[in-house]
Protein backbone atom coordinates (compact mmCIF):
# COMPACT_ATOMS: atom_id res chain seq x y z
CA UNK A 1 0.00 0.00 0.00
CA UNK A 2 2.55 2.48 0.90
CA UNK A 3 4.02 1.82 -2.69
CA UNK A 4 0.75 3.31 -3.81
CA UNK A 5 0.93 5.89 -1.39
CA UNK A 6 4.52 7.17 -2.90
CA UNK A 7 3.03 6.74 -6.46
CA UNK A 8 0.24 9.76 -5.46
CA UNK A 9 2.66 11.63 -3.62
CA UNK A 10 5.12 11.78 -6.31
CA UNK A 11 2.23 12.44 -8.67
CA UNK A 12 0.95 15.27 -6.90
CA UNK A 13 4.30 17.09 -6.95
CA UNK A 14 5.67 16.27 -10.73
CA UNK A 15 1.95 17.68 -11.39
CA UNK A 16 2.52 21.07 -9.70
CA UNK A 17 5.82 21.30 -10.98
CA UNK A 18 4.50 20.79 -14.68
CA UNK A 19 1.69 23.59 -13.48
CA UNK A 20 4.05 25.93 -12.19
CA UNK A 21 6.31 25.94 -14.85
CA UNK A 22 3.58 25.81 -17.78
CA UNK A 23 2.48 29.23 -15.76
CA UNK A 24 5.62 31.04 -16.20
CA UNK A 25 5.69 29.96 -19.55
CA UNK A 26 2.10 31.24 -20.71
CA UNK A 27 3.31 34.89 -18.39
CA UNK A 28 6.75 34.64 -21.14
CA UNK A 29 3.69 34.64 -23.91
CA UNK A 30 2.17 37.47 -22.46
CA UNK A 31 5.30 39.36 -22.37
CA UNK A 32 6.65 38.24 -25.41
CA UNK A 33 3.84 39.63 -26.90
CA UNK A 34 4.04 43.36 -25.14
CA UNK A 35 7.17 43.86 -26.82
CA UNK A 36 7.02 42.62 -30.15
CA UNK A 37 9.78 39.90 -30.10
CA UNK A 38 11.13 38.54 -33.46
CA UNK A 39 8.22 35.36 -34.63
CA UNK A 40 11.09 33.65 -36.17
CA UNK A 41 13.30 32.87 -32.82
CA UNK A 42 13.20 29.37 -32.23
CA UNK A 43 12.66 30.46 -27.97
CA UNK A 44 9.76 32.57 -29.77
CA UNK A 45 8.32 30.18 -31.78
CA UNK A 46 8.33 27.23 -29.01
CA UNK A 47 6.71 29.20 -26.48
CA UNK A 48 4.21 30.43 -29.06
CA UNK A 49 3.35 27.04 -30.13
CA UNK A 50 3.57 25.42 -26.35
CA UNK A 51 0.66 27.99 -25.40
CA UNK A 52 -1.43 28.79 -28.30
CA UNK A 53 -3.81 25.57 -28.36
CA UNK A 54 -4.95 26.16 -25.00
CA UNK A 55 -5.15 29.99 -25.45
CA UNK A 56 -7.17 29.76 -28.75
CA UNK A 57 -9.59 27.69 -26.77
CA UNK A 58 -10.55 30.08 -24.63
CA UNK A 59 -10.58 32.60 -26.84
CA UNK A 60 -13.28 30.50 -28.99
CA UNK A 61 -15.37 30.00 -25.43
CA UNK A 62 -15.15 33.05 -23.80
CA UNK A 63 -14.47 36.31 -26.25
CA UNK A 64 -13.25 38.34 -23.77
CA UNK A 65 -11.06 40.79 -25.93
CA UNK A 66 -11.86 44.23 -24.89
CA UNK A 67 -10.03 47.20 -26.03
CA UNK A 68 -7.45 45.14 -28.38
CA UNK A 69 -6.36 43.71 -25.02
CA UNK A 70 -6.35 40.04 -24.77
CA UNK A 71 -7.28 38.37 -21.47
CA UNK A 72 -7.14 34.61 -22.37
CA UNK A 73 -4.03 34.49 -20.50
CA UNK A 74 -5.22 35.41 -17.28
CA UNK A 75 -8.00 33.15 -18.12
CA UNK A 76 -5.74 30.28 -18.31
CA UNK A 77 -3.53 31.33 -15.40
CA UNK A 78 -6.43 31.68 -13.08
CA UNK A 79 -7.23 27.44 -14.36
CA UNK A 80 -4.13 26.66 -13.64
CA UNK A 81 -3.65 28.12 -10.06
CA UNK A 82 -7.37 26.42 -9.76
CA UNK A 83 -5.96 22.76 -10.15
CA UNK A 84 -2.91 23.90 -8.50
CA UNK A 85 -5.06 24.58 -5.64
CA UNK A 86 -7.12 21.81 -5.62
CA UNK A 87 -6.00 19.03 -7.57
CA UNK A 88 -2.06 18.72 -6.15
CA UNK A 89 -3.43 18.96 -2.53
CA UNK A 90 -6.28 16.41 -3.65
CA UNK A 91 -3.77 14.48 -4.94
CA UNK A 92 -1.61 14.61 -1.62
CA UNK A 93 -4.67 14.07 0.69
CA UNK A 94 -5.21 10.71 -1.17
CA UNK A 95 -1.58 9.25 -1.13
CA UNK A 96 -2.07 9.93 2.80
CA UNK A 97 -4.61 8.08 3.67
Amino acid sequence: MFVLNNFMMALAQLLDFLLSAYMWVVIGRAVISWVNADPYNPVVRFVHEITEPLLSRIRKAVPVALGGLDFSPMILIMGIMFLRSFLVPTLEQMARY
